[in-house]
């Protein structure tokens, strides 16, 4: 598939997991992301984003992965004849153990959906292993040894704790265990699930292709402490320091993320060793993206300049969260959260960061060419990011209520660089149906700044600031659309709640709740657009891509034939 800047598209966002089908396991999967793709490019969008699809630890956040590559078993299309060898006797069997019904209705119930779907994989696991030896099973192991074999060692030592990622905290092995046949069988195993889920993602990748639909991934900046990588290969990290963001009063949420900022928890990288080994393990990771996305966006991507590091584990976060500055230095010996390597204080300063930042990135892009990195260049960005961005042909983020004029003016999406993508929310932010709800609510501590966003989008959009009297899906809804779809972005994106038209979040930052990472849509994605109301919508916004030149053909095409 040809992507280019020279031609504009536009995408919707959605996580896999709050997808639904008909026969779903509590939790969206790849039929689900077909689905999504035939339905997507109908209403005429041309790329699908996807959250991070790497396997997940105890917390559940795509962003806080147990390896870099190996891809959760969670997003696998389990069912009678797929090619995992899965029986009907062996699908019935063992879901019959668990409420599907119950499953499918709510949030994503992960404490039984991960054991639902280990156990239908060791079924079909049970089935494959009648027909070895496997060439193309075989051939997988050794073209993807070089992460797999750490992956499926630190996974089988993962399960046998308990399932708990956390490996400092391990029982130690028994004289002989990781040699004995009983530890290599469960290797296999976790080899097995990684290549169907190679199998599977590749084969959506084409179905995608087929039908001028781009996948567009997700690659976090940091990889989680408890992962793999790490525990494999501790020389390639610090550590000493967690990585994370500086405070930002935007996030209101949580107190803790306005005093001291979000401590992600992630390692900071030991970018000299790295340097030393051709950065070879940066782009074994864009390599693995490469095989099932289009392009992808890099989380964080102001980490490759520097990165805002904590002196403590997130586990922590609590006991520093009352204390003052000189209390805080006192705990931990004079050690205070700053930015690395360096901050941005200095020209020196600066012209090293941006020196050895764009030394990071011509890496990756040297693995994945051009058009195919997307940079979340959000938060506290220095002045030289995004030159420094635009230079190496990445597209950088326009949020329109964050994008101004330095007297406060709105910047028009006329302005946008081509080589951007253009959004409203991201899946860290509210939705814009959940801001105009707060704006409207006098009484809510953060009214004012929801209604300053809403005047930003407005102004952004050509119309007056809403008010009580405004209508939302008449008014307001269809201006904010079109300017989106106007705007000089090569990409402009639509998170699936406010293409909805729904206030449903997917991710609250620095707040760790049963909610973030679990909330679904509220019907199959069959049934989206059923409903004469929503319907309408969804035609508006067809027409919308249309005029302003980002409808797809093969969605011109599907409505002649209609």
């Amino acid at each position: 598939m040809e992507i280019s800047p020279n031609e504009k598209l536009a995408g919707v966002l959605a996580p896999l997991f709050a997808l639904r089908t008909e026969n779903d396991l509590g939790i969206g999967d790849l039929e689900a992301l077909r689905q999504f793709i035939e339905w997507s490019r109908r209403i005429g969008f041309r790329l699908v984003q996807l959250l991070p699809i790497n396997e997940t630890g105890g917390d559940n956040s795509p962003y806080n992965a147990i390896s870099s590559r190996a891809i959760d078993p969670t997003t696998l299309h389990l069912a009678p004849g797929s090619p995992t060898q899965l029986t009907a006797e062996d699908f019935e069997e063992v879901t019959r153990e668990f409420d599907l019904a119950a499953l499918r209705s709510g949030p994503v119930r992960y404490e039984k959906v991960k054991p639902l779907k280990k156990k239908l994989l060791e079924r079909a696991f049970a089935n494959f292993q009648r027909d070895l030896p496997n060439e193309k099973f075989d051939a997988f192991c050794e073209t993807e040894h070089a992460w797999l074999d750490d992956y499926s060692f630190f996974r089988v030592r993962m399960e046998r704790n308990g399932e708990r990622e956390i490996w400092d905290e391990w029982l130690s092995f028994s004289l002989g265990e990781e040699d004995s046949p009983e530890f290599e069988q469960r290797r296999q195993f976790f080899c097995y699930v990684q290549w169907i889920a190679h199998e599977q993602w590749r084969a959506v990748k084409n179905f995608a292709d087929d039908r001028g639909v781009a996948l567009m991934g997700d690659i976090p900046f940091g990889v989680s402490y408890y992962s793999a990588d790490v525990f494999a290969q501790p020389e390639l990290f610090r550590l000493e320091w967690s990585g994370g963001a500086p405070p930002e009063p935007y996030f209101k949420d949580d107190e803790f993320t306005r005093k001291w900022g979000q401590n992600w928890g992630i390692p900071l990288y030991n970018w000299p060793r790295m340097r030393a080994r051709g950065f070879d393990w940066w782009r074994q990771r864009v390599h693995g993206a490469k095989e099932f996305f289009h392009l992808f966006r890099i989380d964080h991507i102001l980490g490759f300049y520097r990165i805002y590091v904590f002196p403590w584990r997130p586990s922590q976060n609590a006991e520093f969260l009352s204390l003052g500055w000189e209390e805080m230095l006192a705990r931990t010996g004079g050690h205070a959260p700053h930015f690395a390597p360096r901050d941005d204080r200095t020209l020196e300063n600066c012209a090293a960061n941006w020196r050895e930042g764009e030394e990071y990135l011509r890496a990756l892009l040297a693995e994945c060419g051009a058009n195919s990195v997307i940079g979340e260049d959000l938060g506290t960005v220095p002045d030289y990011v995004r030159p420094s961005l635009s230079s190496l042909g990445v597209a950088g983020f326009k949020i329109p209520q964050w994008e101004s004029f330095p007297d406060g003016r709105s910047i028009p999406g006329s302005d946008y660089e081509r080589v951007s993508v253009a959004t409203f929310a991201t899946h860290d932010h509210k939705p814009l149906r959940a801001l105009w709800e707060d704006a409207l609510e006098k009484n809510q501590d953060d009214s004012e700044q929801a209604r300053r966003d809403l005047a930003k989008v407005a102004e952004f959009a050509g119309m007056p600031s809403p008010n009580e009297s405004t209508n939302y899906l008449r008014e307001f809804y269809p201006a904010i659309f079109e300017a989106l779809f106007r705007c000089e972005s090569w990409i402009a994106i639509v998170m699936i709640t406010d293409l909805l038209g729904r206030k449903d979040r997917f991710n609250v930052p620095g707040v760790a709740t049963e909610s973030n990472w679990s909330r679904r849509l509220h019907t199959t994605v069959q049934k989206l657009g059923r409903g004469s109301t929503l319907r309408q919508r969804l035609r508006l916004v067809r027409e919308l891509l249309r005029k302003s030149g980002r409808l797809s053909s093969a969605a011109s095409a599907a409505k002649e034939r209609a």
